[in-house]
């Protein structure tokens, strides 16, 4: 990533218009903050590049110098993404997130971390936590994530993150707070007594984290779209509150203070299902690792898994039934797993029966997973590399952190440090 690239805090693609230095919000945008702050709207339509729903009644500013129209320059939407270091990255972590990241590293300004601070919103083993973050480091590179290509970092390494979330902890309604899903799922299988403030708040961390980078685009799965409709309205509602001409009074420069990130949804792999039930996400939280494939299994844990994997009765293999939750899911593996089409797989797989399909599946998975995990073992054995690449990606991603964060800070109305 280069010098140039981070030393903008907010970037646009090429097909961008350019916008004007003013900041205009309109009667509508202002009322629904102010005068019904506890309410976040829930019905939009998001899918994938398209905001459809989203109306934007402001014009930002840019940081950096105007480009003209004309420019042959490159400037990169910006992704960031991030997965917990609390159990074992599994093959719905990697399909889902991870292998997605090493294609649009190649066409995105790129950045991906750990996400060690929300891996304390339950409780766990302070004696595995930097050994558990370490490893998930490893693990991304060896999964193919380019650090000439995307900045490789621990959360808790950038400080700004926890700053930040402070200050939009300010602006968060708790009314947006209380309808998050997540937390009471989470609440009702920890109990009350397991349940600390931070498992509550942690969707405001999250919208600090992707806000910080002035991301462009998110990489969810569908179990998150809601956490990022909060970051969206959190972004609306911290320009209309503190942006434009308000902050332009505090000497700043007025318009947007946080660009409003859209969601990045993949057309597979986003939901990858457990292999003991075909209607529950893979979880690392799950009892049983039998329900689960994690990256790091050797060669005789996957066969033992793939073949005691839940099936159904019927013959042939098909997607998209109902009534066959499991073959859907063993069937989007294996077309994510060898690389081939929906179509290539169903002509495939169609008059197989199911010990035949689970070799095959065990086959492809083993032989995928092999490299990985043998550049796994190479990079957790030389800690000095390990250590050079998370204190390099900290400081690149510290540069454009911090000035976002001066920007909030500014805007806010603080004494200038």
């Amino acid at each position: 990533m280069g010098r140039a690239v981070l030393s903008q805090f907010l970037t646009l693609s090429n097909s961008t218009p350019r916008l004007s230095s003013s900041h205009r919000f309109c009667g509508r945008l202002g009322s629904k903050y102010l005068k019904r702050p506890g309410s976040i709207r829930h019905n939009r339509t998001i899918n994938g590049y398209n905001g459809a729903g989203f109306r934007c009644c402001c014009s930002v500013s840019l940081s950096q110098p105007a480009v003209p129209e004309t420019s042959s320059i490159p400037v990169r939407k910006r992704i960031v993404s991030g997965v917990q270091p609390t159990g074992a990255i599994h093959l719905g972590n990697y399909l889902g997130a991870i292998k997605t990241w090493i294609e649009l590293q190649n066409s995105y300004d790129t950045l991906f971390f750990i996400v060690d601070l929300h891996a304390i919103t339950l409780p766990y083993d302070t004696q595995q936590l930097s050994k558990a973050t370490r490893n998930t480091a490893a693990i991304y590179l060896a999964c193919g994530v380019d650090t000439s290509k995307a900045s490789v970092f621990v959360q808790s390494h950038v400080r700004a993150h926890v700053e930040l979330m402070w200050l939009l902890s300010s602006a968060t309604p708790i009314g947006w707070i209380n309808r998050m899903i997540q937390f009471k799922e989470k609440s009702r299988k920890a109990g009350d007594e397991n349940v600390g403030v931070a498992l509550l708040t942690y969707p405001v961390l999250m919208a600090s984290d992707i806000l910080l980078y002035q991301s462009d685009l998110v990489p969810v799965g569908e179990d998150q779209k809601q956490h990022l409709e909060l970051t969206r309205e959190l972004a609306e509602r911290v320009n209309y509150l503190y942006g434009g001409r308000k902050w332009k009074k505090l000497g700043g420069r007025g318009g947007a203070i946080f660009k409003v990130p859209e969601p990045l949804i993949p057309p597979a792999g986003a939901r990858v299902m457990s292999l003991t039930d075909g209607l529950s996400k893979m979880s690392k939280s799950a009892p049983s690792d039998q329900s689960r494939i994690n990256l790091l299994d050797p060669k005789d844990v996957i066969a033992n898994k793939i073949k005691r994997c839940k099936t159904d009765s019927f013959s042939g293999m098909e997607f998209d039934s109902p009534e066959r939750p499991e073959c859907n899911n063993l069937l989007s593996i294996y077309q994510l797993i060898s690389g081939k089409t929906k179509e290539e797989v169903a002509q495939e797989c169609q008059d197989m029966n199911w010990g035949t399909f689970k070799t095959l599946l065990t086959d492809a998975l083993v032989d995928h997973l092999h490299p990985i995990q043998i550049r796994h073992e190479e990079i957790i054995s030389d800690p000095a590399y390990l250590d050079g690449v998370l204190g390099e990606g900290a400081t690149k991603a510290a540069a454009i952190a911090d000035a976002t964060l001066s920007n909030v800070y500014q805007a806010m109305g603080f004494l200038y440090r």
